[in-house]
């Protein structure tokens, strides 16, 4: 039977032993089981108290606002019929107002690493539950960046789609213009398997929207862009993280380019300083003035600031943001994505209860842009810093780019070789993201100057070659200097089977569309034909043509052109 009582302010159904108490508001006992066979299968998950589950108590944390809902929301409903089983529902900043978790009369939920912290809200049980392994998924809201703080300062993975792409029907609405329902998961497969079960256009939904996602990766080697100013409150740790961050990014093949910064930061400024906080008054007013003295500071306070604007005001600051995002907008023609910390500091939740606002907006300093603008983003894991907390990574991109933001993600999560959440489980292996349609691509082994590091390296990477394989041919071939060739090139001779060395290559990995143009570069007497590798499998490489070898020098007992280079016996 499904437990349906309120709870009463400070009251909790406990959670495991060892587990905090303020993460749960309410649990289904037994759990809500989903459709046998279906995609999530197997999956357990909890649902923010903002998003209604018949049976059991929406109260958005608020025991004076609690209600009875006679239906599911819609995204629990597709969930569930995907197959994944409820759990019960978290704790959260009153009406999702907030990034700290402290701002609930059922309790401040800790982090999952150090309790003495904050988890990071509004979602905060929802962090919670999925950090410390209650769960394997857990839905969240996400407008102001609910959705990604409590990831950052998790170890967790909190995915922040397109504004629309899944229902918000069910929903108590913070805003309900650039309200988003979220996903928590400890890898990004997850997170996107239940992404692609829950998106779906609902007419019953007024901002639901049928979006086209793009379905093909980002390029291997790609523009991020940074902000030109940043700030970390003087967490210097923090700092070190989000330069440990960019260099990873280098190394996955990113650029990093400096943005201005300044209209993102107006943006951001909007939703809590101007007449655009009147929506956050709007989504509850009913309740909200005839029970003010039932909601906690500092949320009435932010509430209440919503009644003194005009309409006037609202569509002035409407309008300020239009501008903010046409300004913006150009930043996109230099780049493919942004990147910014989730959140730039940690802090204690009494020194957030001490100083709630201000230390709020720091938590939000580079994440109440996002919806205003219409933006995806996806908050990764990246380290855990020195004092043991975890620091997370945002990488943001145009409305629609989910799928290739969440390919990104997950191959930035596994290069950090981070355990799952505040689990010792090492990550699993990588899957596929399912919207992304595979590349179509060709594999060419490569001999010479074209290795990575050699001269000739950059007509591959131009052409967003990436490379798959360092690995030797069968033993039927030799490799010869060949003479007069600037830069320095050898030439591949294949012999009787056997009767050769096993010679280095690196095997790349091009797009077909870019491979005429790679071969087109490619002079006489050198060209290009099957190449069998030491396993047995052929691949396109470069080979040579017997009657070109005259004059030339046979190297073969270096086993490779790097290893002749490094002796420092070839021609000029």
């Amino acid at each position: 039977m499904v437990r349906t009582e309120i709870l009463e302010a400070g009251e909790t159904l406990g959670p495991p032993a060892g587990h905090a108490a303020t993460a749960w508001l309410s649990r289904c006992d037994p759990p809500l089981a989903g459709m046998p066979e279906g995609a999530l299968s197997g999956l357990r998950f909890a649902v923010k108290d903002n998003l209604d589950v018949q049976g059991l108590p929406t109260t958005a944390a608020c025991p004076a606002f609690a209600y009875a809902p006679t239906a599911h929301a819609a995204v629990v409903q597709k969930l569930l019929k995907a197959g994944a089983s409820l759990q019960g529902k978290t704790n959260l900043d009153q009406f999702a107002c907030g990034l700290n978790g402290t701002r609930s009369p059922y309790g401040a939920v800790p982090n999952a690493f150090d309790p003495a912290y904050v988890s990071g809200g509004s979602s905060s049980g929802s962090a919670y539950v999925v950090a410390t392994g209650q769960v394997d998924f857990a839905l969240g809201t996400d407008t102001a960046g609910s959705g990604r703080v409590p990831a950052g300062l998790n170890n967790i993975v909190g995915i922040k789609p397109s504004k629309g792409l899944i229902s918000t029907r069910g929903l108590v609405p913070a805003a309900q213009s650039v309200d988003c329902v979220s996903i928590f998961a400890r890898t990004v497969a997850t997170a996107a398997s239940v992404l692609q079960a829950a998106i779906g256009y609902d007419p019953l939904d007024p901002y639901s929207r049928a979006l086209n996602l793009a379905s093909q990766a980002l390029p291997a080697q790609f523009r991020f862009g940074v902000p030109s100013e940043l700030a970390f409150f003087g967490d210097s740790l923090a700092e070190a993280a989000f330069q440990q961050a960019i260099q990873r990014l280098r190394d996955m093949g990113g650029t990093p380019v400096a943005i201005d910064y300044a209209p993102l930061a107006g943006a951001a400024a909007l939703l809590y300083d101007s007449a655009l906080v009147t929506e956050r008054y709007a989504a509850v007013r009913s309740f909200f003035d005839a029970h003010a003295d039932q909601v906690v500071e500092p949320v009435r306070s932010i509430l209440a600031a919503g009644r003194g604007y005009s309409a006037a005001d609202v569509y002035e600051a409407q309008v300020k943001l239009r501008a903010y995002g046409q300004q913006a907008a150009a930043m996109w023609s230099g780049i493919d994505l942004l990147l910014v910390p989730t959140a730039p500091t940690h802090y204690t939740i009494a020194a957030m209860q001490a100083d709630p606002v201000v230390l709020n907006r720091n938590l939000g300093a580079y994440t109440n842009f996002v919806n205003l603008l219409d933006y995806a983003a996806i908050s990764v894991p990246s380290s855990i810093r020195p004092d043991g907390l975890p620091f997370g990574i945002t990488l943001i991109g145009p409305c629609g780019s989910d799928w290739q933001l969440a390919e990104l993600g997950q191959r930035y999560h596994h290069a950090t070789g981070l355990l799952q959440g505040a689990l010792d489980l090492p990550l699993p292996a990588p899957q596929p993201v399912p919207g992304l349609l595979p590349a179509v691509v060709v594999r060419v082994a490569v001999v010479g100057a074209h290795l990575s590091g050699m001269p000739l390296n950059g007509q591959l990477t131009e052409r967003q070659a990436t490379l798959v394989a360092s690995t030797t041919t069968a033993s039927d071939y030799q490799l010869y200097a060949l003479p007069g060739t600037v830069p320095p090139k050898p030439g591949l001779l294949r012999v009787a089977p056997g009767a050769g060395t096993q010679i280095a290559v690196e095997v790349w990995e091009m797009p077909l569309a870019h491979y005429g143009s790679f071969v087109a570069l490619i002079p006489a007497p050198l060209g290009i034909g099957s190449l069998t590798l030491s396993d047995g499998s052929t691949v396109q490489g470069f080979i040579c043509e017997p009657q070109a070898l005259h004059g030339a020098t046979d190297i073969s007992h270096f086993g490779g052109w790097r290893a002749y280079m490094a002796g420092g016996s070839h021609a000029g």
